[in-house]
């Protein structure tokens, strides 16, 4: 499952509900945001949740909160009582310190809880199956960093995961959005350092390949237009890619402005677009050597009519390697695309966007 945030330090503008509206509509069926209300404004976030519920029922999504006791406090609910919140909207509310394994089980059987992934123990899933909990309305959530340098290892993450599945407990973790970042820092809101770099979709397709991660929120408030044309796009299995042309022929850009596949016996060093090498055989297109240059990581290249058979074969490569005479370098995949090129495998989609500097 995908998901996104919404603060409530910030009034729900229709701005923002336009934005909950748009991510709905390309897949993302959950809603994260924090409860931990100043003492001095606590109606005003009382009236903010209300209306982020409404949203969440009216566009089909879960909405979990991150509620402190004295926040619950502050919205009039105890642990004990604190499933009438669904009432508001919420779907589930995510659990921390001082919190009685009981109580945990008993408002598991009423609504949906998050548990601190980072802080449960063998001990404390013992106490809870003691106690009845139901493990089909509980997730286990990691936290997000603001920090740089101090988001989780990926290995020890992946451990840990292991370890939650086999206990029969859903796993979520945090990406960083690429569009607002939330503050103070505004250094991106991941629980992997690895990903604190990285776009938001390509965060998102690393977890998507972890056998350990149930669900992926988006940490920060917004992610740009260009990811969510890839999530959306992602919908139909195509992996969108943007490229700078290093070619005056456009003719060749034409030809590949569409979707293009890898080839099912996926190359170590290239991908291979199945259909590429229709454009060189047809007769009516020779491609003549030019640019026979380097190839580092991410160069879109074209067989020239020194390659006999294969001309017109494109392709992109997944590594450096050294110039070929009979292969013409087209154009190259931007810096903050290459992490992409790891996801596609044999049979994957992708579409190639030629941008501008």
């Amino acid at each position: 499952m995908l998901g996104i945030s919404m603060y409530l330090n910030e009034e729900i503008t229709e701005q923002r509900e336009l934005y909950i509206k748009k991510m709905s509509e390309i897949g993302f069926k959950s809603i994260f945001t924090s409860l931990h209300i100043p003492e001095d404004d606590p109606s005003l976030y009382t009236d903010r949740l209300k209306v982020l519920g409404s949203l969440a029922r009216k566009y089909n999504m879960e909405l979990f909160a991150d509620i402190s006791p004295k926040s619950l406090q502050y919205l009039g609910y105890t642990w004990e009582n604190a499933e009438y919140l669904q009432d508001w909207g919420l779907s589930g509310v995510r659990v921390d310190y001082g919190v009685s394994e009981e109580v945990i089980a008993n408002l598991s059987k009423k609504m949906k809880i998050a548990l601190n992934a980072s802080t449960l123990t063998i001990e404390g899933i013992s106490k809870l199956k003691e106690y009845g909990i139901q493990l089909s309305s509980v997730e286990a959530w990691h936290n997000f960093y603001p920090r740089p340098e101090t988001g989780l290892d990926l290995e020890e993450f992946n451990l840990r995961n292991q370890w939650l599945k086999a206990e029969g407990i859903k796993v979520m973790a945090f990406i960083p959005g690429d569009g607002e970042k939330r503050g103070p820092l505004f250094k991106g809101l991941p629980t992997i350092e690895d990903h604190r770099e990285l776009s938001a979709f390509a965060a998102y397709l690393d977890f998507l390949k972890n056998p350990f991660v149930d669900k992926v929120l988006i940490g920060d408030p917004t992610i740009s237009e260009w990811s969510e044309k890839q999530f959306e796009s992602l919908k139909e299995g195509v992996i969108e890619l943007r490229a700078k042309s290093v070619t005056t022929d456009k003719k060749i850009l034409e030809r590949i402005n569409c979707v293009l596949s890898n080839r099912q016996d996926a190359a170590r060093d290239v991908i291979r677009a199945a259909e590429s090498r229709l454009y060189g055989l047809i007769g009516d297109f020779p491609v003549k050597a030019e640019n026979t240059v380097e190839r580092p990581t991410g160069s879109i290249t074209v067989d020239n009519s020194d390659y006999g058979r294969y001309q017109g074969e494109v392709q992109i490569t997944k590594r450096n390697l050294p110039i070929d005479t009979k292969v013409n370098v087209i154009g190259k995949v931007i810096d903050e695309d290459l992490p992409l090129l790891a996801n596609i495998s044999g049979g994957t989609k992708f579409r190639l966007h030629w941008v501008e500097d």
